[in-house]
């Protein structure tokens, strides 16, 4: 069998700025900023590198999504931060950021029998009427897990890349450990 292989897709992260933000000052200013308050109330800045749209509130609040690594969330606060310097917008102090989730996508280079492992799983929920997949709530770890016959599967809820990596591995181990994984053979 081959070690599982996951990917991060999204980091979701929220930033306090600790300051009021004139939206309408940015707006007129940042060309990349779209602002339609009688829509939504959140300024949405997008940048290209890294690709990311962060939601900015005139409460000083940001929500940043769309990141492959925690990485990427803080180069993007300090992206944006200078571009609204630059633009003669005063910011103060430090942003506080903090992940609010990570979503990541894995391949356990193996099959699952979903229905064995909902009997032999705690937490487990698998109503394939439903829904395709078992969902499994990871709770050492914070996450829930979409495992799919396929041996391919969603984590979400995860604060810290490594919390991906250690609920993946942990994941492989435990279905292997309970026989059902098992790899197709090549036609």
């Amino acid at each position: 069998m081959t070690r599982p292989k996951y990917k991060i897709e999204n980091v979701v992260a929220s930033v306090t700025l600790n300051q009021a933000i004139d939206l309408n000052a940015i707006a007129g200013a940042v060309f990349k900023a779209e602002y339609n308050p009688d829509q939504f109330p959140g300024l949405v800045y997008r940048l290209d590198r890294p690709k990311t749209a962060t939601l900015i509130f005139s409460s000083g609040k940001m929500v940043c999504t769309g990141g492959k690594s925690e990485k990427d969330v803080y180069r993007t606060v300090r992206k944006i931060i200078q571009e609204l310097k630059a633009h003669k917008i005063v910011i103060v102090g430090e942003p506080k950021i903090q992940i609010q989730n990570i979503v990541a996508s894995a391949n356990l280079g193996a099959e699952i029998n979903l229905e064995k492992a909902a009997y032999l799983l705690e937490n487990a929920m698998y109503e394939p009427e439903q829904f395709p997949g078992l969902i499994y709530r990871m709770e050492d770890e914070g996450v829930v897990l979409l495992l799919f016959s396929s041996g391919k599967m969603v984590i979400t809820g995860a604060k810290k890349e490594e919390d991906v990596k250690r609920a993946v591995n942990k994941i492989y181990e435990k279905l292997k450990e309970l026989g059902v994984l098992y790899v197709r053979e090549k036609e």
